[in-house]
């Protein structure tokens, strides 16, 4: 019996539920319980929803649109025939029922704790239920359990207690005879008269914990984003490494200090059952993560394990005579901190007894101090006490190891690091079991020190500076090269910009790829000349600026880019397929390979590279033509004139494949862009306006204002297509959307094929490019696979990006 849990992150798209389930498959034949978050941000979107509805506010409505439009896409992406009928029915009622109480709230103008509760309680039951749906389709007998049949608790929402033995027995109940595989809502349990609450902070790694105590289970695995636990925080220390094993103590210890390991109270069932904690990265499957069980530090070589932080500290000190030899002291001034529900973080004591030292939250700050004046009040008129002093902008930091009581002078050398640094150590403490030095300096001092002792203790030593890394558009192709970089572990390159529409940023330190939103979000408002300025003033020789929008204005800053030594990698097809006067300026880089737009014509296949091989070698090109759109491949391969062409247009948009509106498919002006490329790879001077292109959109449709009608008057024209299908097929020919290039100059146009042609046999979404020349004269040479598509263009940039560094 296995338990494997896994976030937001995890399951925050069709993409990723898929990766998740191909996970779960890997697993043989064991039984496995799975235990699912809500989609990444789902939650925060149910609690902005609740609390809009809360004050009035009917845009609650519109979160709630977003929330139905994301899970029914899913579905979309994931399911097919009756299972996805089947599959909008079950969300749409699941919808319907948060809508109305939504609406509840909105005409009470009041969200208590519990139907909060209840509100959230959907993000885990829809995710749960597109899990399992999914998966049944490679393991049929699957079944989804919503935990709060099994989970009981008291009525405190929000943050609920649990009734261990009742839970225990209702989870050991359930699984008699159960399937191999259940999909469990993680977060969610219920009262004993059935109303939903919600466990708290960590409640899916509770659900998980509780599960696998109740069972036995021989592992708890934690799928989220990162490569297990990392010796430090990736943001400050970009080569900080995966730690193989800990012990629990270890995992507790770096968890109080603010690393985001497991959170202690929710693993607490799992520890008392000695069950091993696995922590795993989804976005790559195959590296080992991290295992915390009882006792792991027998097999790591060095004595620290790992470096964490908390920032946002203020120390506290109180000295005075009254307080040497005098008994309960400490005890009265913690006591009435605790009445307060102050937390202490850490404390230091001299063995002078002539002062106490402790360190709180700076937001707790005032009020500790308050409540220490009104318990010393008398101690303090009679001066026993002096005036207590508060620092703030404070930071502590936590060396931690279970090996460290075992070496000699780890102390001395970590402060030889520190000092070697110029780090002012504000503090000190070490508890009994010397597993833990903790240090509190200023906050400005925080990443200095975290990276002295990091390097101190970590060999971060690097045999060659990697690439710098500028990523312009963050949208699916963008996001899916820093997933890709991301699962590659960065190596010879590092990014260090980032910039969309709204938000960007340009960092001296590499920015971690799987949790590049965060930082993006926390960037400054946009703007490519600040971009660029930016860019240009890091230091480093090796830069790459990599182009994934669509913008025509980006293309601009090329050539002072390239002027400036750095690397252009683009699937963005504007520059090279603008004014002929843009393209001169950057044709020179691309002959020398400073400029790399392999994804401009084919996505991941080879298509320029083998164009500028053949003319390279001799051979001289006298024709190319084929099928440059996976959209209009998908249509035409699948359209035989006997169905309605506006349907097949609406189910292919429907899935994806075409832009939100189809008409920029049907146009046929990406296919001329990809040819004006390619005619200027082959010396040609050419403009956009010189490709003859055959806009399939019809006269009549090309101009409507929504999409929605522009399908709906499209079918209007099916006959129109149908016909010109039935007369393909007269002949014994197929209907395909081809470009060509050729003595005839530049042409985009539906045409019918024979089965001589290398066209007449596509399938799906394919993309075929014939090359006809000296050498290939009587049997083209054929470049065939997919044209489009996010992983494999996002792929074919990377390919871009390492070719570009060599």
């Amino acid at each position: 019996m296995k338990i494997m849990k896994f976030g937001g992150s995890s399951v925050a798209s069709a993409d990723r539920i898929k990766a998740v389930v191909d996970v779960i498959r890997s697993q043989g034949d064991e039984q496995i319980i799975v235990v699912c978050s809500a989609l990444g941000g789902v939650t925060d979107k149910l609690i902005e929803a609740s609390e809009l509805a809360a004050v009035g506010d009917e845009q609650y409505l519109s979160v709630l649109d977003e929330l139905s439009s994301r899970h029914l896409l899913c579905a979309n992406q994931l399911l097919s025939d009756q299972k996805l009928e089947n599959a909008r029915d079950h969300l749409q009622d699941q919808f319907r029922s948060l809508d109305e109480i939504l609406r509840g709230i909105y005409l009470i103008q009041e969200c208590t704790l519990r139907s909060k509760d209840i509100v959230m309680s959907f993000g885990e039951r829809l995710s749960s239920f597109l899990v399992c749906e999914h998966l049944k389709e490679y393991a049929p007998d699957s079944v989804m359990l919503d935990a709060s049949y099994v989970i009981k608790t008291d009525a405190s929402f929000g943050n609920a207690r649990v009734k261990m033995n009742e839970s225990f027995q209702n989870i050991r109940n359930h699984s008699n005879g159960y399937a191999r595989i259940r999909v469990a809502t993680g977060f969610i349990a219920s009262t004993d008269k059935g109303e939903t609450t919600t466990i708290g902070r960590g409640g899916s790694d509770y659900t998980a914990s509780l599960f696998g105590a109740a069972l036995g289970a021989s592992e708890i695995q934690i799928w989220t984003d990162v490569d297990g636990v990392l010796s430090a925080d990736p943001r400050i220390v970009e080569d900080a490494q995966p730690v193989a094993q800990m012990s629990y103590e270890e995992a507790m210890e770096l968890s109080h200090f603010g690393a985001k390991v497991i959170y202690p109270p929710t693993m607490q069932p799992a520890l008392d059952a000695g069950i091993p904690i696995r922590i795993k990265n989804t976005f790559s499957p195959d590296a080992p993560g991290t295992l915390i069980r009882d006792q792991a530090s027998s097999v790591v070589d060095r004595p620290v394990t790992g470096i964490s932080s908390i920032e946002e500290i203020a120390f506290v000190r109180i000295h005075g005579s009254g307080l040497v030899g005098v008994t309960g002291t400490a005890g009265r001034m913690f006591s009435a901190l605790a009445r307060m529900g102050i937390n202490i973080i850490m404390i230091t004591q001299g063995s002078s007894e002539h002062s106490i030292c402790f360190a709180v939250a700076s937001s707790d700050a005032e009020e500790a101090v308050v409540t220490i004046r009104e318990e010393f009040a008398l101690q303090i008129l009679q001066r026993q006490i002096e005036e207590i002093v508060t620092e703030t902008d404070l930071s502590i930091i936590a060396v931690i190891g279970e090996r460290m009581r075992q070496t000699k002078g780890l102390s001395g050398r970590l402060f030889s690091a520190l000092g070697s640094a110029g780090v002012n150590v504000v503090a000190i403490a070490q508890g009994s079991s010397e597993r833990n030095i903790s240090i509190v300096v200023k906050r400005d001092q925080q990443a200095t020190a975290i990276r002295a002792a990091h390097k101190e203790f970590f060999d971060t030593a690097s045999k060659e500076d990697p690439a710098k890394i500028y990523l312009v558009g963050t949208g699916l192709i963008g996001s899916t090269l820093l997933e890709q970089i991301g699962e590659a572990g960065g190596g010879k390159l590092k990014i260090h910009g980032l910039a969309n529409s709204k938000n960007m940023i340009v960092s001296d330190r590499a920015i971690n790829p799987v949790m590049w939103q965060r930082a993006l979000d926390a960037g400054k408002v946009a703007g490519l000349d600040s971009f660029v300025n930016e860019l240009l003033a890091q230091s480093g020789n090796k830069k790459v600026f990599v182009d994934c929008t669509a913008s025509d204005k980006t293309p601009h800053y090329y050539p002072r880019l390239i002027s400036e030594g750095v690397k252009i990698v683009t699937p963005n097809k504007k520059a090279a397929s603008g004014p002929q006067s843009v393209f001169d300026q950057i044709a020179g880089a691309i002959s020398r390979g400073d400029m790399r737009h392999e994804t401009n014509v084919g996505a991941g296949l080879p298509v320029i590279s083998t164009i500028r091989s053949l003319r390279e070698t001799g051979d001289e090109i006298l024709e190319i033509q084929g099928v440059f759109s996976g959209t209009l491949s998908y249509l035409f391969n699948s359209y035989d004139g006997t169905g309605s062409f506006a349907d097949l247009v609406t189910q292919a948009r429907a899935k994806g494949y075409t832009e939100p509106d189809p008409r920029d498919d049907l146009s046929g002006m990406d296919l001329a862009r990809k040819l004006v490329v390619i005619a200027r790879e082959l010396g040609m001077q050419v403009e956009i306006e010189d490709v003859q292109v055959e806009n399939l959109t019809p006269e009549p449709c090309r101009n409507i204002a929504s999409t929605e009608d522009f399908l709906e008057r499209l079918k209007d024209h099916d006959q129109e297509f149908a016909e010109r299908a039935r007369l393909a097929a007269q002949d014994g020919k197929r209907l395909r959307y081809i470009g060509k290039i050729g003595e005839g100059g530049l042409s985009v146009s539906l045409e019918a094929v024979g089965s001589s042609e290398p066209t007449y046999g596509l399938s799906g979404s394919d993309n075929l490019i014939a090359i006809r020349s000296k050498r290939y004269s009587d049997r083209p040479l054929v470049i065939q696979g997919p044209g489009a598509g996010a992983q494999v263009t996002a792929a074919g940039v990377f390919a871009d990006i390492l070719s570009c560094i060599k």
